[in-house]
């Protein structure tokens, strides 16, 4: 049987939710990310794509391309209510969707056709519901396997639908630029033109030489993909393998009570995420990357497996400490606490302890607050600078 495969990719997901949210910036030239100098864009805006701008650089260098950017902090928060919105209309759709971040996702849904109608009709009609619940636009790619369905999506941004099938597969594919192909990035691209592949259909017609030329070992299975074959199923994603929150600061920290402040700030925002999606974490590791750019990561095991806050909080502080007192006065650019070993299941809970998959009441009543007023709002005391170095 032909499978229908969707892939679904918001359109600029983070600087979208910004105009959304504050129609001041429509039209404007937008970038989400750090709004200091250390900063990285975690997402642009269509208007300041045209000036080179793009996820991953630097901000310096994209206010250097851009000097009138207008910079926003990311509010996760918002971004993964949105995104669960999302995928609440994915799964209405079809069971089988595969998460590739908050803003992108692969759907099955050749078993849904015959209630649905035809993939193009699924596809327009989640599009659709995309824009009436969130008011957010969305592009489509349609395709027999995963591969196409990607390359498809990208093919008529913003705000589209793109199918690709037998009828069209040549004429689509292989004009397209070979970089377009999962499996070839910046640094292979090079070797690659070099041996005179510069199109998709390049690559599909190449001979074995030249192919061992660009591609060594891989060289069969690249012309495959070329020639639009990809027998990958869909699987339906599990729980994420960890949960982690980081901060790259504009200056320098030093002080310790600064450190354990900005540190005890991320864990909590760890925990919300984790709190979330009813798990429990059975790892916390603390990242601690100096001036000079020398990263360190101290790792603790957490039994019996904990949701709360404080439990993480302690242990983040006792991890920071100890490096602290083999680093003192380290010059600090940027701290990260990330939470693994997830699981739905904690087994036999202890007499004190909030029931399996409950949060405690305190951190019950914080997310049920950042819930409804802003994740801002709500500031734990611990997270205060206080107290001696």
């Amino acid at each position: 049987m032909n499978r229908a495969i969707l892939h679904v990719d918001m359109d600029a997901f983070y600087a979208s939710v910004e105009e959304r949210d504050n129609p001041a910036l429509r039209g404007k030239p937008l970038i989400v990310g750090g709004t200091e100098g250390r900063g990285v864009v975690a997402a642009a805006n269509y208007a300041v794509r045209r000036y080179g701008v793009r996820s991953a650089m630097p901000i310096g260098e994209a206010l250097r391309r851009c000097p009138e950017a207008i910079c926003v902090r990311p509010r996760m928060s918002v971004y993964q209510a949105v995104s669960a919105e999302v995928f609440e209309i994915f799964h209405n759709i079809t069971p089988v969707v595969e998460g590739l971040s908050l803003d992108e996702a692969f759907l099955d849904v050749t078993a849904s056709e015959r209630l649905m109608g035809s993939a193009e009709a699924i596809a327009a009609q989640i599009r659709a519901r995309i824009r009436a619940k969130t008011a957010l636009t969305a592009s489509v790619g349609i395709a027999p396997n995963k591969l196409l369905a990607k390359i498809a999506s990208d093919l008529n941004k913003p705000d589209g639908l793109f199918r690709i099938g037998p009828d069209n597969l040549r004429a689509v594919l292989d004009p397209l630029p070979v970089e377009r192909l999962f499996g070839i990035g910046p640094k292979s691209l090079p070797g690659v033109q070099a041996s005179g592949i510069r199109t998709i259909g390049d690559l599909r017609r190449a001979d074995e030489q030249t192919l061992w030329q660009a591609f060594g070992k891989h060289g069969r299975t690249m012309r495959e993909r070329a020639a639009g074959i990809d027998d990958r199923p869909v699987v339906a994603s599990a729980c994420e393998k960890s949960i982690s929150a980081e901060e790259t600061f504009p200056m320098d920290l030093r002080e310790p009570r600064e450190l354990r402040a900005q540190l005890i700030s991320l864990a909590d925002r760890a925990a919300g995420r984790l709190r979330e999606q009813r798990l429990r974490a059975g790892t916390l590791t603390v990242k601690i990357r100096r001036q000079d750019f020398k990263t360190y990561t101290r790792q603790r095991a957490i039994d019996p497996p904990s949701m709360e806050t404080a439990v993480f909080c302690r242990i983040a502080v006792e991890l920071l400490d100890e490096w602290l007192r083999r680093q003192p006065q380290a010059a600090v650019r940027l701290l990260g606490c990330g939470l693994s070993g997830l699981r739905e299941d904690a087994g036999q809970a202890d007499l004190f302890s909030p029931a399996p998959g409950q949060p405690s009441p305190l951190d019950a009543a914080v997310d049920d607050i950042r819930r409804r007023f802003g994740s801002t709002l709500l500031t734990r005391a611990s997270h205060l600078h206080r107290g001696s170095s």
